[in-house]
Order: structure tokens, then sequence, then C-alpha cells
């Protein structure tokens, strides 16, 4: 009777099946990381005077509605003067760290030159930024507000001069007649800290509504004045400029019209206007870019009778 055959003993240890999860969870985490660190841009950081809703790993930074970037690290600066904001740009986003790169936070903005900002009441803060042209940089400081918006038309700029600043904010509108013919764009304190300097833009189309004698007068605000012969007299005023300041302007329409204002030409602004500059109505063409439809022309009860 033949014996059966020897068993074949092998000494290689079997390889565990349990540490096949672990290893493909660890491969596809390492793919992850890779990935990540291809997609990685430069950090930068970004000084703030007030760094309230800004959160680590959940602010954005946001360029053209596409995410840029992400915040990592909010700190205080030492000395406790305003706070750093350390940010991870994508890579694709790494062209926004150059000198004169504008960052600022957007928050709720209302009002009637503008309303931004309310999705952050959901979505809490975000930041976003106007981009530069210099070189590479690693550290920018925070503008305070939002930016003036950029003018893309061919107008002219001018300079007002006030006593103080009063409701005037970036944005607010300038008028002519009470119709809006340019805006605010900024202001700032003159050189000996005497006077606000206050610069604004006419649009295009209105520009030869500015002669060299015009005259510019604060029209925010809310004024109620009460005298013992003349009564109690309002300000009249719209609720655009009430609630983020205005500035109006009229032109002499007594003898020969003066010559238009070239750009940056500075005016003086008057907290309130003569009763004579309200009746000044001289005859400056100007070209609408707007203009208003015609209704059409109503036919007579003859010739809606006779029709062809």
């Amino acid at each position: 009777m033949n014996s059966p055959p020897a068993p074949n003993v092998s000494n290689a240890s079997a390889f565990p099946l349990i540490w096949v999860v672990p290893l493909i969870a660890l491969a596809i985490g390492g793919w992850m990381g890779f990935r990540e660190l291809q997609n990685r841009g430069p950090e930068i950081t970004i000084d703030f005077a007030d760094g309230a809703g800004v959160e680590a790993g959940k602010t954005m930074l946001e360029y053209k509605g596409v995410s840029a970037g992400t915040v990592e690290a909010v700190e205080l600066k030492p000395g406790l003067e305003g706070v750093s904001i350390r940010l991870r740009l994508k890579k694709s986003a790494a062209s926004l760290a150059r000198a004169g790169s504008q960052f600022w936070i957007v928050r709720p903005e209302i009002g009637f030159s503008g309303v931004s900002g309310l999705d952050t009441l959901v979505s809490g803060v975000r930041l976003t930024v106007l981009p530069g042209q210099g070189p590479t940089v690693e550290r920018f400081t925070g503008l305070d507000q939002t930016p003036a918006p950029n003018v893309i038309d061919q107008g002219r700029t001018f300079i007002l001069e006030s006593d103080q600043l009063g409701s005037l904010t970036t944005g607010a509108p300038v008028f002519y007649r009470e119709f809006k013919v340019g805006e605010v764009e900024a202001s700032r304190l003159s050189d000996d800290s005497t006077s606000v300097l206050i610069r604004i833009h006419i649009e295009a189309p209105y520009v030869d509504l500015v002669r060299t004698n015009s005259k510019f007068w604060n029209a925010g605000g809310f004024s109620f004045k009460v005298s013992l012969f003349g009564g109690a007299q309002l300000k009249d005023t719209s609720l655009e400029s009430l609630i983020t300041g205005g500035v109006a302007f009229a032109t002499p329409d007594a003898g020969p019209l003066a010559p238009a204002a070239p750009n940056d030409t500075q005016f003086a602004l008057a907290s309130e206007p003569d009763k004579d500059w309200l009746k000044w109505s001289p005859k400056i063409p100007v070209k609408s870019p707007t203009p208003v439809a015609q209704p059409p022309a109503k036919r007579g009860i003859l010739s809606e009778l006779i029709k062809p």
C-alpha cells in the first residue's frame, strides 16, 4: 500500500489581511497631502486695526467671487496696536502677493450709495483684494474700509476744502439741480491740518457744468432752524444724502458764462447755500448718457377713426 505524499511546508508568513485597509487609507491620505502641497501657494501677513469676525480656518479670501486663500491664524500685534492675519494663498492666486495689492475685510454695509456684504450676515466676514503690480512681498497693511469704486469714465476730478467733513463718506453723491452727476472719492486732512480736503469725481457728460466760479455746498445731513422772524425751516435734502452725506453745486447765470473748470480745480465747500445760488439756472449743454425715451405721440380722434 502506497503512503500519502509528504505535506509541503512553507516557512513564508502569510500577510495579514487586516493591514490592507489601513495601508489603502494611508496611500489615499498621502496622495491627498501631496495634491494639497502642489496647490499650496505662498503665505502672507496682513495687518489690520481690527480683526472682528475673522476666524482661523474659516474666513476666506475671495477675488472675483472665487476663493483665493484661507486665514490660518489671527494674532495680536506686539504692543496691542492691531492684529496680524496670516493667510495661505492658493497656488493659482499666488500673483496676489504683490506690492500695491489692497486687502480689506468685507462686512455688511447698508446705505443708499451702496449695499454690500449682506451675505456675510449668514456666512461670516470675508477678505477681498485689489491686485497690485509690484514685486512679490509677504506683508501688507489692510484697509480700514472698502475703497472707492474704480472710475471707468473720462470725467474730471475736483478738490473741495471744508472746515469739517460732516456726514460726507466715500461714495456720497454729488448733485446738480438735485440730479446725481458724480460722487465723493476720498477725503483727508490738509497738510497743515486746518481743513479737510474732499476729492470728488464728476461724470464725463456733466463736467462742463462745473465752471471756475461754481459754488459748492454740503447737501447732506439733517438741519432744522428756528428763528424769531423767519419761523421754522427744515433743510431740504434727499433721503440718500441724509444717510450718506452729499454735495451740491450751482453755477452763476448772470453775465458771460465762466470757463469750464480744469481737472483738480479747488473750490471752497460751504456748509449751506445762499438763497441766490438755488435760483441760478445757466444754459450749459450736456450730453446725457441715457436719453429719456419720449412717449409715443397720441393720435387725434379723427385720425383714430380714419385709419389707413
